[in-house]
């Protein structure tokens, strides 16, 4: 086991010396950009090469034929069973004489990554994919806030089979609904009910679900939160703001498209109840089993002002980009070297209310925000051209041009710059909801009454001119694979 950990200054030192070798294996480095620069021996294995082949920590195999894929969790297997990853891995590991191959992290994996890292010698270090899904169901994620005291917006959970059977499970909650499969991301599985004719719009998606969370339809300001639950309790981060269902960044109401973190984003009574909320169901997922990282949406009511449990993601998401990079990690440590932390065989100890307490202080969390940038659809074409990653200006006359490389949005130094993650390439495709990039600045993005303002639609417009397309042929058009049409295939 080895000396125990006191307090957060030995724990930047243990990953400063760490000697086992760490993957994270995903479509692209986003999520967990920068951690490398925290942790010595740590790697990105990744299916897309947002940077070209200049990110010094990132291995991007060349592609081999493969199934079509439908989601995260296919890359994923995909690339564990690259023969080119596997001697990757095998290498660093006999440069460094160590028998054991190393630990491996990820966005999504499911039963088959796990059977892939074990015949590559490599330690999964999240909680088992089972366990994962199991609470990463919405109807489950009421449940067990509920038995977290943590109350979500008033609800039913219930099969529902016709229209007829939607507004007798939800007698009580008023004529405008919003329902929601179990699993799915929530700008594809969340139908806003008025009547009988938008719920024939959905009727066969919502019929085929053994059970749906019916909800009253508040009117809503999203937030976000991550956290990670330890041994030691439940550390949690700042509260953010969401972006959703802008239709100049994704074609899907209700879709998430951004973040913002700032200091005034939300009342002292929100950012103490959230956290406050936030722990508790941490330890609740502790109680069934599940340990590491997690984000919670939750939903501002506001007319009266409550604060509802949204979602669970029980993993890194699209925010973590955030989180890991504010002020308040910089001053300590990223919330992520926590779950590495809390998988590893080192013993460790600090206080979770003193760092709960300074991570909520606004004096520890400056101002970014974050785009996420999709092609709106519905046409599909091949991209010719794509603004590369880097540094970009906004010019006085709204035209966005490229400054230099870099692959830290530190860099940025001013609003008038941004730090852009190319992820649509020469030769992708663009279809209705493809993740083109993802857009990191400083400042905020959206007006207070949650808009966006006009830097950001200046952003927008200058970002997408440097993407040039090409019409598909007809006989092309067969050739686009059926998946990349389907909601449920994204990189994020």
């Amino acid at each position: 086991m080895g000396k125990r950990l006191r307090g957060v200054s030995d724990i930047r030192r243990w990953f400063h010396r760490n000697e086992t070798p760490i993957y994270f294996v995903s479509a692209t480095n986003f999520n967990l950009l920068g951690i490398d620069e925290w942790v010595r021996n740590f790697r990105h294995v990744n299916y897309i090469d947002c940077f070209d082949g200049q990110h010094p920590n990132t291995f991007v195999p060349p592609p081999l034929p493969h199934d079509e894929f439908e989601s995260i969790e296919d890359i994923v297997a995909y690339l564990l069973r690259h023969p080119d990853v596997g001697e990757y891995v095998g290498r660093r590991a006999r440069d460094r004489g160590q028998a054991a191959r190393g630990k491996v992290v990820f966005l999504m994996f499911d039963e088959r990554a796990e059977q892939a890292a074990a015949d590559l010698g490599l330690e999964v270090w999240f909680p088992p994919a089972a366990l994962r899904a199991r609470v990463d169901n919405k109807v489950e994620t009421v449940r067990i806030g509920d038995k977290a005291g943590v109350p979500s917006v008033p609800n039913v959970l219930a099969p529902v089979r016709s229209y007829a059977d939607l507004r007798r499970v939800a007698a009580g909650l008023g004529p405008r609904l919003v329902v929601q499969a179990a699993y799915g991301d929530s700008g594809h599985t969340t139908w806003f009910i008025d009547d009988e004719a938008d719920f024939g719009e959905h009727a066969q998606e919502i019929a085929a679900e053994p059970e749906v969370k019916v909800m009253k339809r508040i009117r809503c300001r999203g937030s976000a939160i991550e956290a990670c639950t330890t041994r030691q309790g439940t550390i949690v981060g700042p509260l953010m703001t969401e972006l959703v269902g802008f239709p100049e960044l994704t074609p899907y109401r209700g879709g998430w498209c951004g973040n913002e973190i700032f200091p005034g984003a939300f009342t002292p009574e929100i950012r103490r109840q959230a956290v406050e909320y936030t722990f508790r169901f941490g330890e609740q997922l502790r109680r069934e089993g599940y340990r590491g990282y997690f984000e919670l949406d939750f939903l501002i009511d506001q007319d009266d002002g409550r604060l509802y449990l949204g979602e669970l993601n029980p993993r890194i998401t699209g925010a973590s980009s955030i989180t890991n990079h504010a002020a308040f990690a910089h001053a300590d440590v990223p919330l992520f070297l926590f779950h590495l932390l809390e998988f590893s065989d080192v013993d460790f100890e600090f206080d979770v209310a003193d760092l709960n307490a300074r991570w909520s202080d606004p004096e520890y969390i400056d101002e970014w925000s974050q785009l996420v940038v999709k092609h709106p659809g519905p046409d599909i074409d091949r991209v010719l051209a794509a603004p590369p990653s880097g540094i970009w200006r906004l010019e006085a006359d709204g035209a966005v041009e490229y400054s230099r490389f870099d692959y830290h949005r530190r860099a940025v130094e001013t609003e008038r710059e941004a730090f852009w993650l190319r992820i649509a390439g020469p030769g992708d495709f663009r279809y209705e909801g493809a993740d083109l990039g993802i857009l990191i600045t400083r400042g905020r993005l959206m007006t207070d009454d949650f808009e966006l303002n006009d830097r950001a639609q200046a952003w927008i417009r200058g970002i997408r001119r440097h993407f040039v397309g090409q019409d598909l042929a007809p006989r092309e058009r067969d050739e686009v694979p059926v998946a990349l049409s389907g909601p449920g295939f994204k990189m994020l």
